[in-house]
This record gives C-alpha cells, structure tokens and sequence, in this order.
C-alpha cells in the first residue's frame, strides 16, 4: 500500500513516515502543498494524509483540487484541536477522516487501516488459479492455505501483477509500487522480489522478457 504524506513539520513528518514505513506502507512525503495534486496525477497512490496547514496550498485547497479532478483516494486530514472550521470545510470539500494534531501513531494507525478497509471493500480479490490476494484486507491464500510470510513490498508487486495479469511491467513501475520516494534500493531488488514469489507460487507463474518486465501468466 502506498501513501502519500504532506506535512511541513520536519519533525513530525519524519516521525510519521518511520513508522508508517514500519508498518510496510509505502509512503512518499511532501512539505508543500502545490505538489500534492501532480503527485496524486502522476503516481499510484491508495491513501492521502494531508496537513491543512502547508505552504503554497492548504491541504484543504488541494483536497478540492484532488476531488475535481475526479481522484477517488480516501484522504485524511491533520488539523489542529482547536480549528473547528477547517475540519468543517476538510469533510465538505470531500476529506474521508480527520484526526487532531497531537495524536497518537495507533490512532493514526487505525484511522488508516479503517479508511483503506473501506475503499478496499470496492475492489474485488485478484485471482490466478489456486492463487487469491485480497487487497482489502491484505491476506494472500495459495492452494486454501494462507499464506503469512511475505514482507509488505512482497505483497506490492504480487498485488500489482495480479492487477496487471497478462501485462508486462516494468522494473520501475514495480518499485514504485513497493518503495517510498528517494528510497535507496539495491539494483537487483525487483529481481529478489521476483525470485521470492516464484519460489512461494511456483516457477512458471512469472514470464520474464529480458529488456521490458515481468507479468503474471
């Protein structure tokens, strides 16, 4: 899952994104406000967290921008205690959630998880044969057996093949669906990735074609 994260708070901002990054998200973090609609335009994200109070534009500016130009993503908005009115326009301009500034990381946690189990609730499960992911709740059974042990970026690129299956991608477009911006990665990651999913679900399930991707037969 991939998230994207504004909030000019040095502080505050690197204290959320190491632990959401913990807890296997992908999460890309902006300080200004005027890069949040090009971002959301550009990249694939299933969830905004946007601090109302951001040079450039407010969060609650670009939550405009982003619902006008028809991206559906649950968004999240951080306001202050005391700022009645800004949680009153954040919900009438299309905001899902809000949460005060100062909160707790399981709260925020939470609201997460509960906003992506009701977008996930519209997105049917992804199935190859004996192979089933739900993206809702995050769980991937193989054979009828759940299968518990693949890391979170693991589950991003079979998430992504499967939405994808039949269509070949890129490694890029794999680590942008299970890597935060700026993220250091080692050249060969994909391929680890690959390699681990074959060895769970078998060999020939992933086609690679040298110079171009990978796909899910």
């Amino acid at each position: 899952m991939r998230i994207l994260l504004t909030e000019d708070d040095a502080m505050l901002g690197e204290s959320v994104k190491s632990a959401l990054t913990a807890e296997g998200y992908a999460v890309d973090w902006l300080t200004n406000g005027n890069l949040i609609l090009p971002a959301l335009t550009d990249s694939s994200h299933d969830l905004a967290i946007l601090d109302v109070r951001l040079p450039g534009q407010s969060g609650i500016e670009a939550l405009k921008s982003i619902r006008e130009a028809d991206i559906h993503i649950p968004v999240l908005l951080l306001t202050a205690c005391d700022a009645i009115d800004d949680k009153v326009k954040g919900l009438d301009a299309g905001a899902d959630d809000y949460l005060t500034k100062p909160f707790e990381m399981d709260e925020l946690s939470a609201r997460i998880r509960s906003l992506l189990r009701r977008a996930g609730s519209k997105t049917p499960k992804l199935t190859a044969d004996a192979l089933e992911v739900d993206p809702a709740s995050h769980t991937v059974s193989y054979e009828g057996q759940a299968i518990t042990d693949l890391t979170a970026k693991e589950f991003a690129v079979l998430e992504a093949l499967l939405r994808n299956r039949g269509r070949f991608l890129t490694k890029s477009r794999l680590l942008e669906c299970s890597n935060s911006w700026g993220e250091e990665v080692e050249s060969n990651t994909v391929e680890v990735y690959i390699s681990r999913l074959r060895k769970r679900f078998g060999k020939d399930k992933i086609e690679t074609m040298r110079g171009v991707g990978y796909r899910f037969k």
